[in-house]
């Protein structure tokens, strides 16, 4: 469990590396999506028949990388929006 949270970390903060610009996210939500992203792309990897989704492989991180940029887009759109209704 301990483990799955350190990659979380490590996931998401790669995650933000990779995407550019300037995001508003705190260490908690580049946790949480970086879990998410985790998820994600195991789940994607085991469809393609890579091995567990608890087990650490090449694809399912690179899946969980792309995955938590993507999540990282969309929760900066939401909050970009509720900002600009405000």
């Amino acid at each position: 469990m301990i483990g799955f949270l350190v990659a979380g970390l490590i996931i998401g903060a790669l995650a933000r590396l990779i995407k550019p610009g300037k995001q508003n996210l705190g260490i908690l939500a580049t946790l949480g999506l970086g879990l998410v992203g985790s998820l994600i792309g195991g789940l994607i990897a085991q469809l393609f028949g890579t091995g567990s989704i608890w087990e650490l492989n090449v694809i399912g991180f690179v899946l969980a990388v792309v995955a938590a940029v993507l999540l990282i887009g969309v929760a900066e759109g939401v909050a970009g929006k509720e900002k600009s209704h405000v």
